[in-house]
């Protein structure tokens, strides 16, 4: 009977991986649009000052 039982909780476990890869790839991604993100914000603020203070120096 343990065969059996063994069996079973095998085919149940089948798709684990697959789901725990799916999850794992969510994540980076969600970290990925986060750094994205930032990386932006911090890039339009550096052109911006770096902007005004080329106009400071032209006057």
């Amino acid at each position: 009977m343990t065969t059996k039982n063994q069996h079973r909780r095998r085919r149940g476990e089948r798709g684990e991986g697959v789901i725990s890869t799916a999850i794992a790839v969510l994540i980076i991604a969600f970290l990925g649009v986060a750094m994205w993100v930032g990386f932006n914000t911090i890039f339009s603020d550096a052109t911006k000052t770096t902007g005004e203070q080329v106009q400071l120096i032209g006057r």
